[in-house]
């Protein structure tokens, strides 16, 4: 797509507001607040313009396909539906409530959810069946699967790259949020995954590794995403509770279930961060 500087920012405050969505879900309950922040300029992208999904065209067969297969961050894709207007901003306020179906996980009771998720694995599967459609209808529809790295564990994710390379789908894309974390632990000191890239080039996919906070490399990526005769896989090296400095690449903070008074901290702290978030800045990958 490749947006101009002055719409990347546009992206930064956009996502800056996302945020500000995420920390007041992280109360009454909670949520996970550090994956979500990881993966919040991820979503912001996709829904500002990448992907061809608005409020009126949800049920369109032309529409793009997104799915959340970490599905334990649908507080930032919630927070980014609201930007995008496919939710109304008021129901994020309802957000574990009995009254409403705005919870831990992806509901496709909530407009703009593509598929139900919470159990790790399961979506790269989903996705390849939609991408598959989507050849045999000859269709231009693109499809997204969000998955962590942590998520990678599963044996699922890497036969679901087998099938996408055999039948080489080039209109689907896999997007890894590399947080570095799997729950509470360090993926690196649970179950090392790198070389990442070359493992997913060795399974037949073409492989970018991007900085997942800097919106021109993950717009670069993206715009680079097109028919080449076999799958996509975005490695975006993220932070785990980007934008709050307290919590940032912390085991101890993936679910959190604030007070007020903390939610009132974290958010004039998130503020404060205000000047680094509105820059593109360089990621270095541990």
């Amino acid at each position: 797509m490749l947006f101009s500087t002055e719409q990347h920012r546009l992206l930064e405050e956009k996502a800056f507001t996302v945020r500000q969505h995420i920390i007041r879900m992280a109360t009454g309950g909670g949520c996970f607040i550090g994956a979500s922040l990881s993966a919040a300029d991820l979503l912001v992208y996709l829904y500002s313009g990448f992907l061809h999904i608005d409020k009126s065209s949800l049920d369109h067969e032309d529409r793009d396909y997104l799915f959340l297969s970490k599905g334990h961050d649908v507080p930032a894709l919630y927070g980014t539906l609201a930007e995008a207007g496919i939710i109304n901003r008021e129901r994020l306020q309802n957000h574990l409530s009995i009254d409403d179906h705005i919870y831990w996980h992806p509901n496709t009771r909530v407009s703009g959810i593509e598929f139900h998720s919470g159990s790790l694995g399961h979506l790269p599967s989903v996705a390849i069946g939609v991408a598959m459609d989507i050849k045999i209808r000859q269709g231009n529809n693109r499809v997204i699967c969000i998955l962590g790295d942590g998520e990678l564990n599963e044996g699922t994710c890497w036969e679901a790259m087998l099938v996408a390379q055999a039948y080489k789908l080039d209109n689907l894309v896999f997007v890894v949020d590399r947080n570095q974390f799997q729950a509470n632990v360090a993926t690196e000191e649970l179950i090392p995954l790198e070389p990442l890239t070359d493992k997913f080039a060795a399974f037949g996919a073409a492989v970018q590794r991007i900085n997942g906070h800097d919106f021109a490399a993950i717009d670069k990526a993206f715009s680079a995403c097109t028919p080449q005769g076999k799958p996509h896989v975005i490695i975006a090296d993220t932070v785990r509770g980007k934008g709050l400095p307290s919590i940032e690449s912390r085991a101890d903070r993936w679910f959190c279930n604030f007070s007020g008074e903390e939610i009132d901290q974290l958010l004039a702290e998130l503020d404060g961060s205000r000047p680094a978030l509105l820059t593109s800045e360089t990621l270095v990958v541990r």
